[in-house]
């Protein structure tokens, strides 16, 4: 079974940092990666700096990371700087390009004869969306104006998508998806939750451990309450791969001894609907 493809995230904004701004693209991308067999390994919070930005695409690439998407800064104004920082951070220049262009222009015709904006057509800060690392292709963004960038480097691919979600989600359930289907050649991910009477995670470890240990394809983790709040706990199994069969395989029989276990510590459970 193939290994899952290693993803990292950057999440970029000073407005998210100072808290101004809540952020969920970090859950539900991680989600959507975890769906397709792939393995999020890292999520970075970064300002809108030029030099940091542009460092970490560079140690992410040095980490081995497959895929790396960033999410905000590729709008008009000045402090929108990801594509510039992406571009430095694997050693190209920035290009106006021609697609991009018509893209942005087309976008704001479109708004404007809708009513949504008062102006179309292009002016310099519209046409810094067009600006894409060397060698990058536009992204079409079915909900806003800036297009998402998918750059192809060595072995790795830079997708940089908007920071507002809507856009996020638009271009990544539209535009982006031949590359996503591509890249994770049909990965999947399945998952099983017991619901377990017990509030007390101490008193289930020696079955965790024991099942992690003799089921090590399968990611097992026990989502802790409020004590006080239920006597009930939730553990999810995940297995991750390309093969459907040997999944269920794999997480029906850590299943098995994981109840096993919990059944012999006098613990009562239930099986949840399977995802």
């Amino acid at each position: 079974m193939s290994e899952p493809v290693i993803v990292e995230i950057f999440i970029i904004g000073n407005e998210i940092l100072i808290g101004d701004i809540q952020d969920t693209n970090t859950h539900w991308l991680c989600k959507e990666i975890n769906s397709l067999g792939g393995r999020v390994a890292r999520v970075t919070l970064l300002r809108d700096v030029d030099a940091v930005i542009a460092g970490e695409v560079h140690a992410a690439l040095a980490r081995g990371a497959e895929v790396i998407i960033t999410s905000g800064g590729l709008g008009p104004t000045a402090d929108d700087l990801t594509l510039a920082a992406v571009a430095r951070g694997v050693g190209v220049e920035v290009r106006l390009h021609e697609q991009a262009l018509q893209m942005v222009r087309d976008r704001y015709d479109e708004l404007t004869a809708q009513g949504v904006l008062t102006q179309g057509g292009l002016n310099p800060a519209r046409e810094k969306m067009a600006w894409l690392p060397e060698g990058a292709v536009p992204l079409s963004n079915p909900v806003g104006t800036a297009p998402g960038v998918l750059l192809k480097t060595g072995r790795a691919a830079i997708i940089s998508l908007p920071g507002v979600p809507s856009e996020l989600k638009g271009i990544f359930n539209s535009s982006l998806q031949p590359f996503l289907q591509e890249t994770f050649r049909g990965g999947i991910s399945v998952m099983q939750t017991i619901t377990v009477q017990s509030n007390d995670e101490s008193l289930m470890e020696p079955v965790l451990s024991r099942v992690v240990n003799d089921h090590p394809s399968i990611y097992i983790k026990s989502l802790a309450r409020t004590l006080g709040e239920t006597r009930e706990l939730d553990i999810t199994l995940t297995a991750v791969g390309s093969d459907q069969a040997v999944l269920d395989a794999q997480l029906g029989a850590a299943l098995h001894d994981l109840q096993k276990g919990l059944t012999a510590l006098g613990i009562g459970h239930r099986e949840k609907e399977r995802n």
